[in-house]
């Protein structure tokens, strides 16, 4: 499976932006995706999860109320809605695929990784 983001750029904070995860391979549309964002000096954490079906999703509580990820399966592209952004959002976002739903919020379980996109906030 290989994954392509896009989306990121400059964004005022209280803005909104979204992000796309582009994925190619066999039975892409069957892989749950998690997009993980890394700041400066942070560990790479996740952001938000779905199911390859889109029934079941997860968002970070940082995120939560502001974030919406969605995925069209037609099109193998999860999408990642960044409202209100905050000066705090700013990271390289990767997204990642997994065969099944993974259990922990960490990067165990993605098997495929993207390249990231660099998103920046200014005030």
């Amino acid at each position: 499976v290989q994954l392509v983001e896009s989306g990121g750029g400059l964004v005022q904070a209280g803005e909104s932006l979204t992000l796309s995860c582009a994925a190619s391979g066999p039975s892409a549309d069957r892989y749950a995706i998690g997009w993980f964002r890394q700041g400066p000096g942070k560990e790479r954490e996740l952001v938000a999860a779905i199911r390859w079906n889109g029934v079941r999703t997860y968002y970070a509580d940082s995120v939560k109320g502001r974030f919406v990820i969605s995925r069209d399966n037609a099109k193998n592209i999860v999408s990642l809605q960044m409202n209100s952004v905050q000066l705090e959002d700013a990271a390289v976002y990767y997204c990642a695929a997994s065969q099944h739903w993974p259990t922990g919020r960490g990067t165990e379980g993605y098997e495929y990784w993207g390249k990231g996109t660099l998103v920046t906030v200014s005030s």
